[in-house]
Protein backbone atom coordinates (compact mmCIF):
# COMPACT_ATOMS: atom_id res chain seq x y z
CA UNK A 1 0.00 0.00 0.00
CA UNK A 2 1.40 3.71 -0.79
CA UNK A 3 1.18 5.48 2.64
CA UNK A 4 1.50 8.83 0.58
CA UNK A 5 -0.97 10.58 3.39
CA UNK A 6 0.29 11.40 6.79
CA UNK A 7 -2.14 11.62 9.44
CA UNK A 8 -1.30 13.33 12.67
CA UNK A 9 -2.78 12.05 15.58
CA UNK A 10 -2.55 14.28 18.99
CA UNK A 11 -2.98 12.86 22.58
CA UNK A 12 -3.88 15.38 25.02
CA UNK A 13 -2.95 13.52 28.16
CA UNK A 14 -3.85 14.02 31.48
CA UNK A 15 -4.34 10.51 32.70
CA UNK A 16 -1.98 7.95 32.91
CA UNK A 17 -4.54 4.84 34.14
CA UNK A 18 -5.07 3.76 30.30
CA UNK A 19 -2.43 6.04 28.39
CA UNK A 20 -0.27 2.91 27.31
CA UNK A 21 -3.02 1.27 26.02
CA UNK A 22 -3.97 3.84 23.83
CA UNK A 23 -1.12 4.39 22.61
CA UNK A 24 -0.08 1.15 21.95
CA UNK A 25 -3.27 1.02 19.78
CA UNK A 26 -2.24 3.89 17.62
CA UNK A 27 1.40 2.34 16.84
CA UNK A 28 -0.13 -1.08 16.09
CA UNK A 29 -1.88 0.49 12.71
CA UNK A 30 -1.70 -0.90 10.03
CA UNK A 31 -1.42 2.15 8.19
CA UNK A 32 1.84 3.32 9.09
CA UNK A 33 2.30 7.05 7.93
CA UNK A 34 1.66 9.31 10.88
CA UNK A 35 2.92 10.98 13.85
CA UNK A 36 1.85 10.69 17.35
CA UNK A 37 1.65 14.01 19.14
CA UNK A 38 1.70 13.83 23.38
CA UNK A 39 1.25 16.81 25.08
CA UNK A 40 1.55 16.05 28.55
CA UNK A 41 -0.96 19.08 30.33
CA UNK A 42 1.20 19.73 33.23
CA UNK A 43 -0.01 16.13 35.52
CA UNK A 44 0.93 15.06 38.26
CA UNK A 45 0.92 11.09 37.09
CA UNK A 46 3.78 9.72 35.47
CA UNK A 47 2.83 10.22 31.73
CA UNK A 48 6.19 11.01 30.67
CA UNK A 49 7.57 7.52 32.22
CA UNK A 50 4.92 6.14 30.04
CA UNK A 51 5.76 7.46 26.87
CA UNK A 52 9.50 6.53 27.25
CA UNK A 53 8.98 3.28 27.63
CA UNK A 54 7.84 2.96 23.88
CA UNK A 55 10.97 3.48 21.57
CA UNK A 56 8.94 4.75 18.14
CA UNK A 57 10.42 7.53 16.12
CA UNK A 58 6.76 8.70 15.31
CA UNK A 59 6.34 9.97 18.87
CA UNK A 60 6.54 13.62 19.48
CA UNK A 61 6.32 14.43 23.08
CA UNK A 62 5.56 17.85 24.57
CA UNK A 63 4.91 19.68 28.11
CA UNK A 64 2.84 22.16 29.18
CA UNK A 65 4.46 24.55 31.64
CA UNK A 66 1.15 24.91 33.72
CA UNK A 67 -1.94 22.86 33.43
CA UNK A 68 -4.86 24.20 31.37
CA UNK A 69 -8.19 22.38 33.65
CA UNK A 70 -10.86 21.15 32.81
CA UNK A 71 -12.67 23.99 31.73
CA UNK A 72 -10.20 24.94 29.64
CA UNK A 73 -9.14 21.73 28.28
CA UNK A 74 -9.76 22.83 24.62
CA UNK A 75 -6.57 24.31 24.31
CA UNK A 76 -4.97 21.26 25.24
CA UNK A 77 -6.55 20.25 22.23
CA UNK A 78 -5.66 23.16 19.91
CA UNK A 79 -1.76 23.15 21.03
CA UNK A 80 -1.71 19.21 19.70
CA UNK A 81 -3.66 20.63 16.54
CA UNK A 82 -0.64 23.24 16.19
CA UNK A 83 1.94 21.08 16.27
CA UNK A 84 0.60 18.59 13.83
CA UNK A 85 2.22 18.39 10.59
CA UNK A 86 -0.14 15.83 8.81
CA UNK A 87 -2.14 16.29 6.17
CA UNK A 88 -5.21 14.83 8.42
CA UNK A 89 -5.62 14.97 12.04
CA UNK A 90 -7.22 12.61 14.86
CA UNK A 91 -7.75 14.50 18.76
CA UNK A 92 -7.35 10.67 20.97
CA UNK A 93 -8.61 10.69 24.16
CA UNK A 94 -5.47 9.70 26.58
CA UNK A 95 -7.81 6.61 27.83
CA UNK A 96 -9.87 5.66 24.25
CA UNK A 97 -8.74 2.64 21.83
CA UNK A 98 -8.10 2.72 18.07
CA UNK A 99 -9.17 -0.20 15.89
CA UNK A 100 -5.61 -1.55 14.04
CA UNK A 101 -7.46 -0.77 10.71
CA UNK A 102 -8.79 3.10 12.20
CA UNK A 103 -6.22 4.72 9.93
CA UNK A 104 -6.26 2.56 6.68
CA UNK A 105 -9.93 2.57 6.56
CA UNK A 106 -9.87 6.61 7.25
CA UNK A 107 -7.45 7.01 3.96
CA UNK A 108 -9.90 4.74 1.44
CA UNK A 109 -12.11 7.18 2.06
CA UNK A 110 -10.28 9.89 1.91
CA UNK A 111 -9.21 9.22 -1.14
CA UNK A 112 -12.37 8.72 -2.49
CA UNK A 113 -13.73 12.34 -1.03
CA UNK A 114 -10.85 14.06 -1.39
CA UNK A 115 -13.09 17.20 -0.93
CA UNK A 116 -15.09 16.76 2.12
CA UNK A 117 -13.05 18.43 5.43
CA UNK A 118 -14.06 15.67 7.73
CA UNK A 119 -14.43 12.09 8.02
CA UNK A 120 -16.50 9.80 10.97
CA UNK A 121 -16.92 6.48 11.59
CA UNK A 122 -19.09 4.44 14.29
CA UNK A 123 -17.34 3.30 17.69
CA UNK A 124 -17.98 0.70 20.40
CA UNK A 125 -18.59 2.08 24.04
CA UNK A 126 -16.38 0.22 26.46
CA UNK A 127 -16.21 -0.04 30.24
CA UNK A 128 -13.00 0.73 32.54
CA UNK A 129 -11.99 -2.96 32.13
CA UNK A 130 -11.92 -2.49 28.57
CA UNK A 131 -15.52 -4.91 27.69
CA UNK A 132 -17.80 -3.69 25.23
CA UNK A 133 -20.89 -2.22 26.74
CA UNK A 134 -22.80 -1.01 23.56
CA UNK A 135 -22.32 -0.57 19.38
CA UNK A 136 -23.14 3.07 18.12
CA UNK A 137 -25.93 3.45 15.42
CA UNK A 138 -25.43 2.62 11.88
CA UNK A 139 -24.83 5.65 9.64
CA UNK A 140 -25.19 6.71 5.82
CA UNK A 141 -22.09 7.17 3.92
CA UNK A 142 -22.78 10.76 3.46
CA UNK A 143 -24.83 13.42 5.19
CA UNK A 144 -25.34 17.20 4.87
CA UNK A 145 -24.45 19.50 8.10
CA UNK A 146 -28.46 19.82 8.55
CA UNK A 147 -28.71 16.02 8.33
CA UNK A 148 -26.12 15.57 10.96
CA UNK A 149 -27.31 18.32 13.29
CA UNK A 150 -31.24 17.00 13.04
CA UNK A 151 -30.28 13.43 13.73
CA UNK A 152 -28.07 14.61 16.46
CA UNK A 153 -30.67 16.46 18.23
CA UNK A 154 -32.96 14.15 17.99
CA UNK A 155 -30.43 11.60 19.76
CA UNK A 156 -29.88 9.28 16.73
CA UNK A 157 -26.15 10.19 16.80
CA UNK A 158 -23.63 8.95 19.01
CA UNK A 159 -20.40 10.53 18.35
CA UNK A 160 -17.25 11.21 19.95
CA UNK A 161 -14.31 13.97 19.81
CA UNK A 162 -11.96 10.92 18.30
CA UNK A 163 -14.35 9.16 15.68
CA UNK A 164 -13.92 12.25 14.09
CA UNK A 165 -10.95 12.14 11.27
CA UNK A 166 -10.47 16.11 9.82
CA UNK A 167 -8.69 18.08 7.12
CA UNK A 168 -5.78 19.82 8.97
CA UNK A 169 -5.19 22.63 6.80
CA UNK A 170 -9.52 23.20 7.03
CA UNK A 171 -9.54 22.93 10.84
CA UNK A 172 -6.88 25.62 11.38
CA UNK A 173 -8.17 27.42 9.05
CA UNK A 174 -11.63 27.53 11.02
CA UNK A 175 -9.69 28.09 14.18
CA UNK A 176 -8.78 24.95 15.56
CA UNK A 177 -11.21 23.26 17.81
CA UNK A 178 -14.48 25.16 18.88
CA UNK A 179 -13.71 26.64 22.50
CA UNK A 180 -16.49 25.82 25.30
CA UNK A 181 -15.98 25.73 28.95
CA UNK A 182 -15.42 21.81 29.70
CA UNK A 183 -15.08 21.18 26.14
CA UNK A 184 -19.01 20.77 26.33
CA UNK A 185 -20.29 20.44 22.60
CA UNK A 186 -17.16 21.08 21.17
CA UNK A 187 -16.46 18.59 19.21
CA UNK A 188 -20.42 18.84 18.23
CA UNK A 189 -19.80 22.26 16.87
CA UNK A 190 -16.31 21.69 15.42
CA UNK A 191 -17.39 19.17 13.05
CA UNK A 192 -20.38 21.24 12.12
CA UNK A 193 -17.72 24.09 11.25
CA UNK A 194 -16.20 21.46 8.77
CA UNK A 195 -19.48 20.02 7.53
CA UNK A 196 -20.73 23.90 6.17
CA UNK A 197 -21.27 23.62 2.35
CA UNK A 198 -19.90 20.35 2.03
CA UNK A 199 -21.20 17.43 4.48
CA UNK A 200 -19.34 14.66 6.15
CA UNK A 201 -18.63 11.36 5.01
CA UNK A 202 -19.25 7.84 7.13
CA UNK A 203 -17.35 5.18 7.72
CA UNK A 204 -19.63 2.08 9.04
CA UNK A 205 -17.52 0.15 10.62
CA UNK A 206 -16.58 0.36 14.20
CA UNK A 207 -13.16 1.66 14.34
CA UNK A 208 -13.34 3.58 17.46
CA UNK A 209 -13.53 1.84 21.08
CA UNK A 210 -14.71 5.08 23.41
CA UNK A 211 -14.26 4.53 27.23
CA UNK A 212 -17.02 5.09 29.64
CA UNK A 213 -14.96 6.16 32.73
CA UNK A 214 -15.93 8.53 35.72
CA UNK A 215 -12.81 10.62 34.76
CA UNK A 216 -13.64 11.46 31.74
CA UNK A 217 -14.43 15.29 31.10
CA UNK A 218 -17.95 15.65 30.89
CA UNK A 219 -18.59 13.84 34.13
CA UNK A 220 -16.14 16.56 36.15
CA UNK A 221 -16.85 20.14 36.35
CA UNK A 222 -19.66 22.29 38.37
CA UNK A 223 -23.26 22.20 36.86
CA UNK A 224 -23.10 25.87 37.10
CA UNK A 225 -20.09 26.02 34.42
CA UNK A 226 -21.86 23.30 32.69
CA UNK A 227 -24.75 25.15 32.16
CA UNK A 228 -22.83 28.56 30.59
CA UNK A 229 -21.33 25.99 27.95
CA UNK A 230 -24.82 25.37 27.52
CA UNK A 231 -25.60 28.65 26.91
CA UNK A 232 -23.01 29.56 24.78
CA UNK A 233 -23.80 26.37 22.79
CA UNK A 234 -27.35 27.82 22.07
CA UNK A 235 -25.70 31.00 20.80
CA UNK A 236 -23.75 29.04 18.03
CA UNK A 237 -26.71 27.19 16.98
CA UNK A 238 -28.72 30.24 16.71
CA UNK A 239 -25.65 32.19 14.62
CA UNK A 240 -25.23 29.47 12.65
CA UNK A 241 -29.08 28.99 11.49
CA UNK A 242 -29.01 32.83 10.48
CA UNK A 243 -26.11 32.25 8.21
CA UNK A 244 -26.17 28.73 6.50
CA UNK A 245 -28.05 28.28 3.57
CA UNK A 246 -29.81 24.80 2.52
CA UNK A 247 -28.42 23.78 -0.90
CA UNK A 248 -31.74 21.51 -1.21
CA UNK A 249 -35.53 21.06 -0.22
CA UNK A 250 -34.62 18.41 2.39
CA UNK A 251 -32.24 20.71 3.85
CA UNK A 252 -34.54 23.41 3.97
CA UNK A 253 -36.78 21.39 5.52
CA UNK A 254 -34.30 20.40 7.99
CA UNK A 255 -32.80 23.79 8.76
CA UNK A 256 -36.78 24.86 9.60
CA UNK A 257 -37.55 21.93 11.68
CA UNK A 258 -34.48 22.45 13.48
CA UNK A 259 -35.14 26.00 14.10
CA UNK A 260 -38.20 25.21 15.73
CA UNK A 261 -37.17 22.48 17.83
CA UNK A 262 -34.04 24.73 19.45
CA UNK A 263 -35.55 25.98 22.57
CA UNK A 264 -37.07 23.25 23.74
CA UNK A 265 -33.95 21.09 22.93
CA UNK A 266 -31.91 23.93 25.06
CA UNK A 267 -34.20 23.79 27.92
CA UNK A 268 -34.72 19.98 27.97
CA UNK A 269 -30.66 19.73 27.56
CA UNK A 270 -30.39 22.64 30.86
CA UNK A 271 -32.80 20.40 33.16
CA UNK A 272 -31.31 17.07 32.20
CA UNK A 273 -27.98 18.60 33.30
CA UNK A 274 -29.31 19.80 36.72
CA UNK A 275 -31.09 16.66 37.59
CA UNK A 276 -27.97 14.66 36.58
CA UNK A 277 -25.49 15.94 37.43
CA UNK A 278 -26.78 19.24 40.45
CA UNK A 279 -27.79 16.01 42.67
CA UNK A 280 -25.11 14.35 42.62
CA UNK A 281 -23.36 15.39 46.02
CA UNK A 282 -23.89 14.79 49.48
CA UNK A 283 -26.56 17.55 49.74
CA UNK A 284 -29.47 14.98 49.16
CA UNK A 285 -32.44 15.33 46.83
CA UNK A 286 -34.56 17.70 48.19
CA UNK A 287 -31.96 20.05 49.71
CA UNK A 288 -30.97 20.33 45.94
CA UNK A 289 -34.20 20.68 44.49
CA UNK A 290 -34.80 23.80 47.00
CA UNK A 291 -31.21 25.08 45.86
CA UNK A 292 -32.31 25.19 42.64
CA UNK A 293 -35.44 26.50 42.75
CA UNK A 294 -33.96 29.34 44.41
CA UNK A 295 -31.71 30.00 41.17
CA UNK A 296 -33.83 29.02 38.37
CA UNK A 297 -34.59 32.75 37.26
CA UNK A 298 -30.85 32.88 36.67
CA UNK A 299 -31.45 30.32 34.10
CA UNK A 300 -35.00 31.09 33.09
CA UNK A 301 -36.86 28.37 34.37
CA UNK A 302 -39.76 27.76 36.09
CA UNK A 303 -40.94 26.13 39.67
CA UNK A 304 -42.81 23.08 36.96
CA UNK A 305 -39.76 22.84 35.49
CA UNK A 306 -37.76 22.47 38.35
CA UNK A 307 -39.84 20.05 39.58
CA UNK A 308 -39.54 18.21 35.98
CA UNK A 309 -35.67 18.20 37.13
CA UNK A 310 -36.57 16.43 40.46
CA UNK A 311 -38.32 13.71 38.82
CA UNK A 312 -35.88 12.81 36.58
CA UNK A 313 -33.27 13.04 39.63
CA UNK A 314 -35.45 10.69 41.24
CA UNK A 315 -35.93 8.54 38.85
CA UNK A 316 -31.81 8.28 37.86
CA UNK A 317 -31.50 7.59 42.09
CA UNK A 318 -33.76 4.61 42.13
CA UNK A 319 -32.70 3.13 38.83
CA UNK A 320 -28.78 3.35 40.12
CA UNK A 321 -30.20 0.95 42.76
CA UNK A 322 -30.78 -1.85 40.40
CA UNK A 323 -27.36 -1.24 38.64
Amino acid sequence: MNHNLLFSIGIPAFKASYLKECIATILNQTYTNFELIIVNDASPEKIKNIVEGFSDKRIRYYENDRNTGAENVVDNWNKCLSYAKGDYFVLMGDDDVLHPNYLEEFDIFIKEYPAIDVFHCRSIVIDEKSNPISINQSLPEFESVFENIWHRMNEWRQQYVSDFVYKTSALKMNGGFFKNKLAWASDDITSFIAMKGKGIVHINKPLFQYRRSPLTISSSGSVELKLKAIEREAIWYEEFLKTEIPQNEMDLLLKENIKKRLPIYFKKKSLETIAYHGYNNSKGVFRNFIYWVIRRKRYKMSIKEMAYALILALKKKEAQNYS
